[in-house]
């Protein structure tokens, strides 16, 4: 036991200790997208990045450990009055990163909370720059708006402000309610042109279906008419077309000898039964001069005939 003592209190053991204190106080890891602001003798000497690094030991101090990772912090609700002096309360988150850790520890006390509050003084500005509607309407050009001003005035920070989202825009209960009438009134408008529309477009199809019909019904009256004009003509043709032919042929039968003994015997009965019609509606009885009276009357048609046959 004594010899071990004796071996830890030996001056090699010391200065071995010694050295692997100063080596261990000495090297300093830096771990990625992380920064170490480095004073000596309680001033800035230097901003260690990531990787292997040294300092002087008992001489060199980490000042400050600053994240260079983009950080998000929620921004407390808080009431602003816009243009048209309504009352809102607004929420939102901020996105943020340091460029500068330099600045980040020595330009402000502390970045987070300065760069929070710096969001809802803005924020309150932009609003009071916009009427009630507009806020809901351009939420991106507000965002854009705050992001903007922030960055101004985050400069001598090393901040760098990279996005603005709006959560909630809460406004007064009454004001919601006339929002909430308002909106009805115009789906209510709406639903009506809409269904006037309808009933509009329903009417214009129904004439333009009665038009349809009525001219389908002149055309169709047209066609028939055309056809039965042609039918009417084609059957008038066809009879005349008859008549000449039976014409033609009995002038045919006529011209032979055997037409003219035909047309005499025809000619002698008809004049026997016209006779006979007469002595039957009469009661005077006719009778005839002598026993020629029929040769006499064929005689006088065949003369009839042969003159308009030669005059043909």
């Amino acid at each position: 036991m004594e010899l071990i003592f004796e071996y830890l209190l030996s001056p090699q053991t010391l200065v071995l200790v010694f050295v692997i204190v100063l080596l261990k106080t000495s090297i300093k890891f830096v771990p990625q997208n992380r920064a170490y602001v480095i004073e000596r003798f309680g001033k800035y000497q230097s901003t260690k990045e990531a990787g292997l690094n040294f300092i002087l030991p008992f001489v060199d101090r980490i000042s400050a450990d600053r994240s260079l990772k983009e950080q998000a912090v929620d921004v407390p609700e808080q009431s602003a009055i816009t243009k048209d002096n309504i009352s809102l309360h607004v929420d939102g988150v901020l996105y943020f990163r340091v460029l500068d850790p330099y600045k980040a520890t020595y330009g402000v006390d502390d970045y987070v909370f300065a760069v929070t509050q710096l969001a809802q003084t803005t924020m309150r500005s932009e609003l009071g720059k916009m009427e009630l509607d507009k806020t809901f309407e351009e939420r991106d050009i507000l965002n854009t708006n705050i992001v903007a001003a922030i960055n101004q005035a985050s400069g001598p920070w090393g901040i760098q402000v990279l996005r603005y989202e709006i959560k909630d825009i809460v406004p007064p209960h009454s004001v919601m309610e006339a929002m909430e009438a308002q909106m009805k009134a115009e789906r209510v408008k709406r639903a009506q042109i809409l269904e006037s529309e309808g009933d509009r477009q329903a009417a214009i199809n129904r004439a333009e279906g009665q038009k349809a019909s009525v001219v389908l019904a002149a055309e169709a009256d047209k066609a028939e008419a055309v056809l039965r004009a042609e039918g009417e003509a084609k059957a008038i043709i066809a009879v005349a077309t008859a008549q000449a032919e039976a014409l033609r042929q009995v002038g045919e039968a006529a011209a032979t000898e055997e037409g003219q003994k035909a047309i005499q015997l025809d000619l002698a009965s008809k004049a026997i039964e016209a006779k006979r019609a007469i002595a039957k509606e009469s009661s005077v009885v006719l009778l005839p001069d002598g026993g020629t009276e029929a040769a006499s009357i064929v005689a006088q048609a065949m003369t009839i005939i042969n003159t308009l046959n030669k005059k043909v």
